[in-house]
């Protein structure tokens, strides 16, 4: 997942403010580890609401 987020983080932030600083963000472990765990809690908490969603409709879980 990290390789992933560092490709992300390089060209989401090189196109917004500079190579440079992408290039620079995407290399920092903290800045990687924090992405990662915001990505792994947004991708739970969507995969959550889905589920609590299919229980109120009344689809075949």
């Amino acid at each position: 997942m990290a390789p992933f987020i560092r490709i992300l983080l390089r060209y989401g932030v090189g196109g917004l403010i500079g190579f440079e600083v992408g290039s620079q963000l995407a290399s920092d472990p903290d800045v990687l580890a924090v992405t990662t765990v915001a990505a792994t809690a947004f991708v739970g908490l969507i995969t959550e609401g889905f589920y609590v969603l299919a229980k109120r409709l009344g689809w075949k879980l």
